[in-house]
């Protein structure tokens, strides 16, 4: 369905230009009823991006990060937040971009990816599109330590979890990130079996 004879874009402006764009869009909606309404959006625009989760099904471990979050920080987390490997794609393929944010914050490559599934994480304000993944890892894909660009701000520590206690890091708010418990979620349902062994 397209929809584009209900909306009409009347004015935009850019509000910031500075580390990703912010905009304020006037236009009106054509309501189910038939009613046009007129509405102001503010749209933050930051590019769309690619996580990934790397497991290990035998021995049931999953690798993520933890990091500063400064947005998170001034909402009142006053912690590193454990996540997994993401980056923005950069005009690069998902895969692409994805094979280097993880070789770059965890210091893997990685051999095959398997794309599950991509969804707007925060659709009422950022325009962000993600695409999640997920790769089998073992030690000898390791290239380095990883831990990010330190140029880009990047201070990344690399924690290796059991599924099990993962999963339980999300009930005792350990792990609060959205698209890390999308993840961890999947690899439960999907990756590692009830009796311990792969799906």
């Amino acid at each position: 369905m397209s929809l584009s004879n209900r909306i009409r874009i009347h004015d935009v402006t850019v509000l910031s230009d500075d580390w990703y764009v912010l905009k304020r869009t006037k236009f009106e909606w054509r309501r189910a009823d038939g009613v046009w309404q007129a509405m102001s959006r503010e749209t933050y625009d930051r590019g769309n991006g690619a996580t990934l989760l790397p497991f290990d099904a035998v021995r049931r471990t999953v690798l993520l990060t933890r990091q500063f979050r400064f947005p998170a920080y001034v909402n009142g987390c006053d912690d590193l937040l454990i996540e997994a490997a993401a980056g923005l794609l950069d005009k690069a393929s998902p895969e692409e971009r994805i094979r280097a944010e993880v070789e770059e914050e965890l210091g893997l490559r990685l051999g095959p990816v398997t794309a599950i599934f991509n969804c707007y994480m925060s659709p009422g304000s950022v325009t962000e599109r993600l695409y999640f993944f997920v790769a089998q890892y073992d030690p000898l894909m390791r290239t380095g330590r990883g831990g990010g660009v330190a140029a880009e701000g990047e201070d990344i520590q690399v924690i290796e979890l059991d599924i099990d206690e993962a999963l339980g890091m999300i009930s005792t708010g350990a792990i609060q990130d959205g698209k890390t418990i999308i993840l961890l979620q999947y690899a439960a349902l999907n990756l590692f079996a009830l009796n311990g062994s792969a799906a």
